[in-house]
């Protein structure tokens, strides 16, 4: 994927400017250690004393049995209302329910946009300091011992009673964030692009796709032979995307981006995403079958999910997007041009849904079935692209994805040398996996590595994969345990740091052979 989204802040005094955004992360961090008071702006809404007592459980993680216990574990521990159990209604009566959204919203959004701009200015993209942001939030207890932001982590599904818990909201936004994340993806690409890619780049993609799930396999079956065959399957689909956004931006800076290998590169990204939501179609369709999977269950899962991109790709075209937008050209009012994108972008994520595919799969369909053609009327009328009509939503949701995935993120798990085995054995083969694609560069006299190396970073394609396999459930367990999804990040972060240097040592080797 080549999603880039700059953080960079602009302006003729950019370090004054990120000071002042520091002092703004700074005094929210501030407000939020003042809800271990009575504060009424951080206080829960008013619900059963039994509902305000359930423990907050993060994402993918088995809820505690005793529910009024307070185990030693801080994944586990009981998260009370911000503001204390009562505090606030008790003494102020006059909170809203939707303000420890508010305050979570606005601890987020500040963070991820210093750690991000940070980030860039170091060369890394902005995605690594959003997942830094969530790392941090979540571990808070763990390195302090103080509880208060508790509150950020999504409920195990079934455990909260309380309707307005911030952490469950936080969850559903950070879910439509990363549709609007694929949407925005398959924007970037079209169906002409990858009719366009030539032999070289499809053979990079599909080696590229395969190489990975094989390694991640092996990687899988000689670490983690206790747990199921799932486990290692879904393991090596992790392995397989590739997200080259860092790529694209390192050989623009190097002025190489219209040389024969960035084309393969980029070519194939074009292949590899539809490849890469292929295998996590059929993947998680192998685990949700379980012990019921068998020859006949595989052909099927394929069918609907093959079945469902190109069908998506061939006939929403002419059956969807162009009947909408003709309609929409008889509305009045402003922002039609947006409206009618998000509703084929939804549309076709919730029929995904309906088919038994994951959302983001239908999500991507719709960005790559939208041809400029079909709203080029619409960005004359309203004086406006389509990419910038969805940044604002994009910009505020997006981010509290990437943060969610790193509150995920259980440091603990780290005190067993275990998952230092796994996240570096995973890495190594991740690596590994992509050098392969290197063989499907059939020209001559062309630098295989260079191909092979921007191939590497996984970006955010990897913690996507992450997030759909720690809501999958297999043998009574999750898929992505705690553990393992933290070996998976640590492989992400690693694959994403390494490419640039690399990719410019490749390419400066190349130019001083050819001096």
């Amino acid at each position: 994927m080549r999603l880039t989204r700059p953080l960079a802040m602009s302006g003729k005094r950019p370090e004054l400017r990120l000071a002042v955004w520091i002092w703004l992360a700074l005094t929210s961090a501030w407000l939020c250690s003042e809800t271990g008071g009575a504060s009424p702006l951080f206080a829960q809404s008013p619900a059963p004393a039994a509902a305000m007592e359930t423990p907050a459980t993060p994402m993918g993680e088995t809820p505690p049995v005793e529910t009024n216990a307070a185990p030693a574990d801080h994944l586990h521990s009981v998260a009370s209302p911000p503001g204390g159990e009562h505090s606030g209604h008790a003494e102020g009566g006059h909170s809203n329910p939707v303000a420890p959204l508010l305050a979570a919203m606005i601890l987020i959004l500040l963070l991820a946009k210093v750690f991000g701009d940070v980030f860039e200015r170091i060369g890394l993209p902005a995605v690594l300091g959003e997942l830094t942001v969530g790392i941090i939030l979540g571990n808070i207890a763990l390195m302090s011992g103080w509880h208060g932001l508790d509150f950020l982590k999504a409920p195990a599904e079934g455990v909260s009673g309380n309707p307005y818990d911030p952490g469950a909201a936080l969850k559903m936004l950070a879910e439509i964030g990363v549709v609007l994340l694929l949407f925005q993806v398959g924007l970037e690409s079209t169906v002409g692009d990858m009719l366009k890619v030539g032999a070289s780049s499809f053979l990079v993609a599909i080696l590229g796709v395969v190489a990975p799930i094989l390694l991640g396999l092996g990687t899988g079956w000689l670490l983690l032979h206790d747990d199921p065959w799932q486990v290692w399957l879904f393991l090596g689909a992790t392995l397989c995307a590739t997200s080259v956004g860092i790529t694209a931006r390192v050989l623009k800076d190097l002025g190489r981006s219209q040389q024969r290998e960035s084309q393969i590169v980029l070519g194939a990204a074009v292949i590899d995403d539809v490849l890469g939501l292929i295998v996590l179609a059929v993947v998680s369709g192998i685990i949700q079958k379980g012990a019921d999977f068998d020859a006949m269950s595989l052909v099927w899962i394929v069918v609907y999910a093959v079945g469902f991109l190109f069908g998506a790709i061939l006939l929403g075209n002419h059956l969807v997007t162009k009947p909408l937008f003709k309609i929409a050209m008889f509305l009045r009012g402003h922002g039609l041009l947006v409206t009618t994108a998000l509703l084929i972008c939804f549309g076709f994520a919730f029929l995904a849904n309906l088919v038994g595919l994951a959302p983001i799969v239908g999500a991507f369909a719709a960005g790559l079935i939208l041809e400029k053609a079909h709203y080029h009327d619409f960005e004359k009328k309203e004086d406006v692209e389509l990419e910038k009509a969805l940044e604002p939503l994009t910009a505020l949701l997006v981010p509290i994805f990437f943060v969610q995935m790193g509150i995920m993120v259980d440091l603990a798990s780290f005190a067993n040398p275990s998952v230092w085995v796994l996240a570096g054995a995973i890495t190594f083969v991740a690596i590994l996996g992509k050098q392969v694609c290197a063989f499907g560069v059939l020209e001559k006299g062309l630098d295989r590595l260079s191909v092979g190396l921007g191939m590497i970073p996984r970006g955010e394609v990897g913690l996507i994969f992450a997030a759909v396999g720690a809501s999958l459930v297999a043998n009574g367990e999750k898929v992505v345990s705690p553990e393992i999804y933290s070996a998976i990040v640590v492989m992400v972060i690693i694959t994403t740091m390494v490419t640039p240097p690399l990719l410019k040592w490749s390419m400066n080797r190349k130019r001083t052979t050819v001096t």
